[in-house]
């Protein structure tokens, strides 16, 4: 009998950000022509930042390395008790175990209407104009497809976070990437391009205070953004999720305080770094009551909303938790102020913020962030960010990120200290 021979195997690259699917034993197809197409935009992604440092940290901890991660913003402490507490009561209510609201539960959207208006005086329906979030990174996933789609422009920061492109990119849309300079404090600037160029419908996404820089914005500057929107006919998103993580006493502005921003604007809260309940997943969308209807919209599509105990707990939080807010602001000003001296005496250029729990800093001798990083966790087992994983503007730069007890923060920032670049 005469053996037929095996096919030669593929040379094609599998795609960047694909996997063969299959537990333990399972088998890949003989050759990756076999598998069916993926979605193109995925081909588009870059491995996602976090993801990648995650790795790092891994295998530098199974090597036996004592590593200090710096690179994530995952608050180190708990969830404060009085939180807990209402959580584990209302678990044990059979009331919570069933569906929830999509739009999110009654006593949710009111704690959050009565939230915005305590902190920031802006005034909400919390029937048309709050919709509860499975934490403020999915709303912001999902905005593109409610707001953007197929063929619309969605301009995002640079540096900025990574889940705007991404989101734009999956939603069939093209996203631009507008420049945030360190001359012009990390702000955007309307009267240069991209930003001044041909209107094209779409939307413009946000984020005060800043994700990686730390940078604050005036309410003018929120002013002069609904302007633009306004004669673009864009729609204009601003993420606020580290908006109670300031200090110096000045509250940031809210984007909604603006004039004119409820005809066209929605802006993403978190109870994450507030409260430490990154693991809850649980924040909200508030706005333009379209808008938040168009987002609520895909949302019913596609999940099925925040677990209802967890919503209690949340509004608990919001309504009870102010002292809890200043105990975490208080803790990380005093972070920073034992670290960001330690940086500066060895040498470290800081970018001057008064918010976040980041610090954005300069590379030694305009070393490429991605190569400084890697010395940062070779040489003193310090996990960073490098800037460049935030996009092209981010080259240069490096965040730390504060979110380790203060004795292994200064233990971190004494290793780095150590470093002859």
């Amino acid at each position: 009998m005469t053996r037929r021979p095996a096919p030669p195997a593929s040379t094609a690259p599998r795609p960047a950000n694909s996997h063969p699917e299959g537990g333990r034993g399972a088998r890949p197809p003989a050759s990756t022509a076999a598998w069916p197409p993926l979605n193109p935009g995925l081909e588009r992604l870059p491995p996602y930042l976090f993801v990648a440092l995650d790795r790092k940290r891994a295998e530098a901890q199974a090597s036996g390395r004592d590593v200090i991660n710096l690179g994530i913003g995952d608050p180190d402490t708990p969830t404060p008790e009085f939180i807990v507490s209402e959580m584990s009561r209302a678990v044990r209510d059979p009331r919570t175990h069933r569906y929830p609201d999509g739009r999110g539960s009654v006593e949710f959207r009111e704690a959050v209407a009565d939230f915005m208006s305590r902190k920031y005086g802006v005034k909400l329906d919390p029937a048309r104009e709050i919709v509860a979030l499975i934490g403020s990174k999915e709303g912001i996933g999902h905005l593109p497809l409610a707001l953007a789609g197929r063929g619309s422009t969605v301009c995002v920061p640079d540096p900025g976070y990574p889940v705007y492109a991404a989101s734009a990119i999956l939603a069939g849309a093209k996203p631009v990437a507008y420049p945030l300079r360190e001359d012009n404090g990390f702000l955007p600037d309307f009267t240069a391009r991209p930003l001044s160029g041909p209107a094209k419908r779409g939307l413009i996404f946000m984020n005060y205070p800043n994700n990686p820089t730390g940078a604050t914005a005036p309410k003018n500057l929120f002013e002069e953004a609904v302007r633009w929107a306004g004669r673009r006919g864009a729609w204009l998103a601003h993420d606020a999720a580290y908006a109670e993580a300031f200090f110096g006493g000045v509250r940031p502005a809210s984007l909604l305080a603006a004039a004119g921003a409820m005809e066209r604007g929605v802006e993403f809260h978190s109870l994450s770094k507030t409260f430490s309940m990154a693991g809850w997943r649980v924040g909200w969308a508030a706005g333009n009551r379209r808008a938040v209807a168009a987002l609520a919209q895909v949302k019913s599509n596609l999940d099925s909303g925040v677990f209802t105990a967890v919503q209690h707990a949340a509004a608990v939080a919001l309504r009870k938790g102010d002292s809890a807010a200043d105990a975490m602001r208080k803790l990380v000003s005093k972070r920073r102020s034992r670290c960001i001296p330690l940086l500066v005496d060895a040498g470290w250029e800081v970018f001057e913020s008064s918010a976040t729990f980041y610090l954005w800093c300069r590379t030694p001798g305009d070393m490429p962030s991605a190569v400084c990083s890697e010395r940062l966790l070779d040489q003193a087992g310090v996990l960073a960010t490098p800037g460049s994983g935030f996009g092209r503007r981010g080259e240069g730069w490096i965040r730390f990120a504060l979110t380790v007890g203060e004795e292994r923060l200064v233990e971190a920032m004494t290793r780095v200290a150590r470093i002859r670049w």
